[in-house]
């Protein structure tokens, strides 16, 4: 008897529907998969032997083969033992099932029957509903990332005994049903840290607000202990609040990545990535021999923080350039090419030499040469797509004991709000939703100058000896301080502090 299944296979961000065919005949033994199973796949025959058993069915003695189509594409992972076992069943007529194929059947197998969480359960939904699928037979854990998705049933299940008796008795499984705009509203402005707890760096507040205004990348450079890291973990407070269709975006990535927790439906903040100096290539890019979503996608969305950036290896810093700048990656193989989105806001932070205190080392134990041989790990084309370079100074004592609260994360994002508004109206008609997204020929249209503004940047351009990428950086820059202002014009009281805020191409760090 022949009878067919259906699954879905995560093809970067999207999901493809499965057709898994179960063939049994009495002409032999033996137990046949193809269509390009992995080896996880592979194994599945002695898991669902196993849970069978345990639940009172079992595998039949004769010729099973299973086809996986397409069967020209890789399937991965575990997730298919579900639907694998179940097809097992109906074909070798242990149970009937006639409405099996309104439904997508997903799910791995313990050895007593149980069922084990799996990824991209977001973009199987989606799919599922795309494709006019009735519902989705899911593990518990995953029912409530799943139910985002309206206009499909979504069941969770704890063992395949429920599955086998909802087909085969009519035994009702426990729909569930999620109120998305709801928990999304509820939980859209909970965040761990507030700016209110950071004591001075007054310059470096405004530089961050700036930043969030015009989702510019910046970099802070400073000793050790003047609060670098603890102004980065603070950013995704003062920027603006999700989408729902950039909550959607964030949540897929991080689903096929593996990322959701049994609680965690829809991703309702931005997200704040920080990987640790010794990361490789392929984990901050995505890739490998099954592609998945590097660091730079989990932080779609949101804030990419590089701690300490020359510590970094260079090749790791180098392969940001074209994502930086494109704000997606394309990940090649010879058969198949993946593009993940990575449209993330940078914020990397550094000390000035390697003893941390340069130039105002009390020791002096960094020379001038030392110095430059540090900040030359860091390349001149990556500098240059870092909008916004910060000095965070030492704090001082009389601002550390100050019992004075600073200015809360959510009067500043009140600010960068109607920033971003104006930018919204501004770029209506184009497809662009913030400053740092503008090319030169926006630049050219929106970032217009007067003499004064245009002599002041002239005369920068020649003393810093900026380049032409600087010098669109600038004018960037500066476009969002208007904005803030809620000045149509750029003035040069907004071009000179935009200079400013190119701290590497001036004084001790002139690479």
């Amino acid at each position: 008897m022949l009878i067919k299944i259906y699954g879905s296979a995560i093809h970067g961000v999207s999901a493809q529907t499965i057709t898994i065919e179960v063939n049994i005949d009495s002409g032999g033994v033996g137990y046949h998969l193809v269509g390009l199973p992995d080896n996880a796949i592979k194994e599945s025959s002695y898991r669902i032997s196993a849970a069978l058993k345990n639940v009172g069915y079992k595998i039949p003695g004769k010729k099973i083969t299973i086809n996986m189509a397409p069967a020209d594409l890789r399937k991965e992972g575990s997730s298919y033992d579900l639907s694998i076992a179940i097809g097992i069943l109906i074909a070798s007529d242990q149970i009937v099932a006639e409405n099996v194929h309104d439904y997508i059947i997903m799910g791995e197998l313990s050895l007593d029957g149980s069922l084990q969480p799996i990824k991209g359960v977001l973009p199987i939904a989606i799919q599922a509903r795309e494709e006019g699928f009735k519902g989705i037979i899911l593990p518990k854990q995953n029912t409530r990332e799943a139910a985002i998705v309206n206009n499909l049933d979504v069941y969770g299940v704890e063992n395949i005994k429920e599955v086998i008796d909802f087909f085969n008795d009519g035994k009702p499984l426990e729909k569930v049903v999620l109120d998305t705009r709801k928990e999304f509203q509820e939980k859209i402005n909970q965040f761990p840290f507030d700016f209110s707890e950071v004591k001075g760096q007054e310059t470096a507040k405004r530089a961050m607000e700036v930043a969030a205004a015009g989702g510019h990348n910046i970099i802070l450079i400073g000793p050790p202990g003047s609060g670098k890291t603890m102004l980065a973990k603070r950013v995704p407070s003062i920027l603006p609040p999700l989408t729902l269709k950039e909550a959607l975006e964030t949540t897929k990535i991080h689903s096929v990545a593996g990322k959701m927790g049994a609680e965690t439906s829809l991703m309702t903040v931005r997200p704040f990535r920080s990987p640790h100096h010794t990361i490789s290539d392929v984990a901050l890019v995505g890739g490998g021999s099954y592609p998945q979503p590097g660091e730079i996608s989990l932080a779609h969305n949101g804030v990419l923080f590089l701690d300490e950036m020359p510590e970094f290896k260079r090749t790791v810093l180098e392969v940001m350039r074209q994502p930086l700048e494109d704000r997606e990656v394309t990940i090649s193989r010879a058969k198949f090419t993946v593009n993940y989105p990575s449209s993330f806001m940078l914020v990397a932070s550094m000390n000035p030499s390697p003893s941390g205190y340069f130039p105002d080392d009390p020791n002096n134990t960094s020379s001038q040469f030392e110095m430059q041989r540090y900040m030359n790990k860091l390349s001149g084309p990556l500098l240059d797509r870092i909008d916004i370079h910060v000095e965070v100074q030492k704090v001082e004592f009389e601002q550390l004991a100050e019992k004075r609260k600073g200015e809360k994360s959510e009067d500043i994002r009140k600010r960068v709000l109607i920033a971003r508004e104006i930018q919204n109206e501004r770029y209506k008609d184009l497809k662009i939703s913030y400053n740092a997204q503008i090319g030169s020929r926006e630049i050219e249209r929106f970032c217009e100058l007067d003499d004064a503004s245009f002599n002041l940047i002239k005369m920068a351009m020649e003393k810093l000896n900026l380049s032409a990428r600087a010098y669109d950086r600038i004018l960037k820059v500066a476009r969002t301080i208007a904005d803030l202002e809620e000045s149509e014009n750029i003035l040069s009281h907004h071009i000179s502090e935009a200079i400013q805020y190119r701290s590497l191409d001036r004084e001790f760090w002139n690479v």
